[in-house]
Parts: structure tokens; sequence; C-alpha cells
């Protein structure tokens, strides 16, 4: 049975599992951003396993490899383990490899960026190691890291030694909108939209909301304190990413504000574009940022009509309501910053996470409503009409998000109109509605032809 800390993450685990009983000698690369769950869901893996879990520290190489040994000595319930000195990390794991036999043993090193910031030559030991012994072995290897630049760097990369060693890799993302639900079981559906709308899907986030609080009580705790555990996490995030993050902060935070194209962003942050270009072009192979073509340009790499939107909604939170009130919330005003700013933008908020329930819906299911893959997904800045994509036969669908109250049947056939000037006369509409209903909190229903909505 899955405790909260592991909700959302059973398709990870799966994958896992299929790794563990393939019959081959495995090197798996799991990365992603720090507080995404790589830690839990590999300790979940390893549960009752035969494995050797060692979770890396920022210390010497000599001393990372002594508490490797212990590790491995407890893991394997030899004390005579513990009492062999590894000159290096060839011999800790060749000697991992005989000890294993023909069983099958899983050997993860997490945080593996510490174990090569105190000995640079680690990855070439590592291919060293699995050229001569490890890929004869019965060995499961998984290297974990949460530096997502490093990892792809450094290891993943064409340039690393290790290129082309890997048996697989995944980069793990935060859970998917309808997930984080299941995260507030006493809540009802709004108060857990909500709390999506600030948290996003980051498992470590979700979880420091207590639902026997309030949504408002746990931001009052969590967030909107110097003492809180989300009050610095962006900082944290940053520093942890980024060596000089003092631009960046300052992008994040004028996209926050509403600047969307690059000309308004440089200009709002005071650089030239080359240099904003090129700083978001890192946010957005951090996954912190993302830029949006609308599907109707004909060439969406060079377009200029793209825009730029924080992609993370934890980030998106910290830069509108966090970041500026900075001085209220270190006075010990969060409350105040609560009242007047968070509480009245609440519908904005849920009204953009109802959108992001969408989107993932049309990307994971919407396919069994119009009968074929949706290859291209986009937001639209429509009242009614708020996201289109595109089928593999070139087919138009669009996402028709019903707000509170009826609308006008004219504004919906206006919108409707401007599209099928772009796109053609057939379009297929879907039309989604939130409901009350945890257990079924879209509505979506696909609109006949010959019908407005």
């Amino acid at each position: 049975m899955f405790t909260s800390a592991f909700l959302g993450r059973e398709r990870d685990l799966g994958y896992l599992n299929e790794l563990h009983d393939s019959g081959r000698p495995e090197l798996f690369v799991l990365y992603g951003r720090r507080r995404v769950g790589k830690t839990e869901l590999l300790q979940q893996f390893c549960g009752e396993r035969k494995a050797v879990y060692f979770l890396a520290a920022q210390v010497r190489d000599r001393d990372n490899l002594r508490a490797f040994r212990l590790a491995a000595s407890e893991a394997l319930g030899d004390p005579l383990a513990a009492t062999v000195e590894f000159p290096d990390w060839v011999a800790a794991l060749g000697f991992l490899a005989e000890r294993a036999g023909n069983e099958r043993l899983v050997v993860v090193l997490d945080e593996f960026p510490y174990l090569c910031e105190a000995n640079k030559s680690l990855p070439s030991q590592i291919q060293k190691f699995w050229d001569t012994r490890g890929k004869r072995s019965s060995l499961l290897l998984i290297l974990c890291g949460s530096q997502v630049s490093f990892m792809e760097r450094e290891v993943l990369a064409e340039r690393s030694p290790l290129f082309g060693r890997r048996t697989g890799q995944r980069r793990l993302e935060p859970l998917a909108p309808l997930a984080t639900l299941d995260f507030f079981p006493r809540w009802k559906l709004e108060q857990r939209v909500l709390a999506y709308s600030i948290l996003g899907g980051m498992p470590a986030y979700l979880r420091r909301f207590d639902d026997s609080r309030t949504l408002e009580e746990n931001l009052l705790r969590e967030v909107l304190r110097p003492e809180g555990y989300l009050f610095e996490e962006v900082q944290f995030l940053l520093r942890h990413e980024l060596s000089n993050p003092a631009t960046y902060n300052s992008l994040l935070a004028s996209i926050a504000r509403g600047a969307t194209r690059l000309a308004d962003i440089s200009l709002d942050v005071g650089v030239d574009a080359t240099t904003a270009n090129k700083y978001l072009h890192v946010l957005r192979e951090l996954d912190l940022v993302e830029r949006e073509v609308p599907l109707s340009d004909p060439d969406p790499m060079r377009s200029r009509r793209g825009s730029y939107r924080i992609a993370d909604r934890f980030l998106q939170f910290h830069f509108r309501h966090i970041q500026p009130n900075v001085s209220l919330i270190h006075a010990g005003r969060g409350t105040r910053v609560l009242e007047e700013f968070i509480r009245p933008d609440a519908a904005r908020l849920v009204d953009e996470a109802r959108l992001d329930f969408v989107l993932d819906h049309m990307r994971r299911e919407a396919a069994e409503l119009v009968g074929e893959e949706l290859v291209e997904i986009g937001r639209h800045t429509g009242t009614v009409a708020r996201a289109i994509g595109r089928t593999n036969s070139g087919a138009t669908v669009v996402a028709l998000i019903m707000p509170e109250g009826k609308l006008p049947a004219a504004l919906i056939e206006r919108e409707l109109e401007e599209l099928r000037a772009l796109f053609g006369k057939n379009i297929k509409r879907l039309v989604y509605g939130l409901t009350s209903r945890v257990d079924r909190p879209l509505e979506v229903e696909l609109v006949p032809d010959g019908e407005l909505v």
C-alpha cells in the first residue's frame, strides 16, 4: 500500500520493477529537480529487495567511500565487508559485483553530483568498471541526482565518459494535476484545486500542507512566515541549479508581473534581448519557464510571436505573491499578505489550475473522445476557447472551458469563427467544466457537429 509520500508514482515504480526483473545488467540514470520525489521512489523500490542504497554527502571522496563501505556491509548483512578498504569506486563496485554473483543486487548512488564534486574522475571510473566488469554482472546500478543541468551535461551527454553505457534513463517530473488531489482527502474539491494552483505537482511541497487545517492556515504556517518550510524554497532551488541567480530572479519576477514577450522582459529587467534570451534558455532547459508559440504559426522555431510563462506553479506563486512582499512577511505581517494579495487572487488561481487540468486531459485522455491522438497542444487566449490541439491527421481540436454562469452564444460563436478562419471549418469541440466531485473533477463532452455547445 502506498503512503501519501508515494502518491502518483506507480508508473515510475513499475518501470524500475521491469529493470530489476530484466535478467540483464542495468545502468539506469534517474534525475530531476530537488523535492520531486526521487529518493522516496528509490527507497520504495529498494524496499525488501537486496539493495545497497547510498546517499552521498558533500565530503571528501575518501569519506564517501568509507560511508559506502558501511552501507554495503549493512545491506549485505556481512560485518566483514566493513573491514574492506576500497582504494577507488572501481574497486568498491567490483566488490559488490563479485559478492552478488548471479543474484540480482540493486546499487543506488543517490546525489551522484556530490560524489563527482569530490572526485572529478568518477564518471570515468564508473565507465571503466562497467566496461570491464559491470556489463557482465547481475547489478542494477542506479545513478541519481538533483542537479538537472549536471546530470544532463556530465552523465547523459555525448561528451560524458558514461555516454552509451546507460541502459535506461528517466527525468522524474512533477505529478500530474489530478494526482495531487489525493494528498488532501479532507478538503472539498475547490480547495484541493487551489492547493495545486499554489504548490504545483512537487510531492515534497504537497506533503507540507496538512488537510486537518484549512488551506489558509497552511499558507500562514508554511509560506507566509520566515520560518516556513516553503518561504525560502525557491531561492534554495535557484542557488542549487544556477551559479548566479540574481538575473534569473529578475527575469522570473518580470514574467510573473505580466511581461511575456522577449522584448518586454528584457526592457523590464534592464538587459539586452540577447542576454535575456540566453538566461531564458537556461530556465527553459530546467523546465522552470516555457515558451509558447500559437499553433497557427507556420514556423514555430523562428516565430516572433512566442510568449514566455513560468512553467512551475509554486515558482509562479512565489514571484507573484511572496517575493514582492518579503519585507512584510519578515515583519510578521503574513496575514496581511494573505488578506490583501492572495485571497483576492483566488479566483484567478483556480482558473489557471482548471486550465492545467484541461491541458493534462487533452494530453492523456482526449484521444478516446476525439478518435485519434493529439500530437500538439497549446494554450489559446480566448474567453471560452482556452486550448487548441492538433491530431495526427491534422484535425483541430478546441477546448471550450465554460466559466460560472452563462455566456452569450454570440461570444462563443465569434471565437469559434475566428478559429475556423485559422484552421478550417471542421473543428472538433470539447466542452470542459469543473465539477464539485472529487472522484470526477472534470466533465468533458465532445460537441456533435451542427451544435454550438
